[in-house]
């Protein structure tokens, strides 16, 4: 089971390395306050050795982001881009390889 700590410093690092993208904006996940449900979400994978490309991809389309006062709601696969989802793969394999 993880710990609190575990948690939180994996969102730390989500938080700051990956961000979605909004009309050529970045909005980096902290500041966005979605580092947290991603690491939470994330976190039993790792526990099980279990990170990939597949299991990343479904956590993102599991969480949905309100947008517009929650009119309209949007996965989280589809506001990061591509390669920013590489990246986060690596640094979960990362942290995994870590852990």
């Amino acid at each position: 089971m993880a710990s609190t700590i575990q948690i939180e410093k994996l969102a730390a690092e989500i938080g700051e390395n990956i961000y979605i993208d909004v009309s050529g904006w970045h909005l980096y996940l902290a500041d966005a306050r979605l580092h947290t449900a991603v690491a939470e979400k994330i976190f039993p994978a790792i526990e099980d050795r279990a990170v990939d490309e597949a299991t990343v991809t479904e956590v993102l389309r599991s969480l949905q982001v309100p947008l517009g006062g929650t009119q309209v709601f949007v996965s989280l696969a589809q506001l990061i881009p591509a390669a920013v989802q590489g990246d986060l793969i690596k640094l979960l394999e990362d942290y995994q390889d870590n852990f």
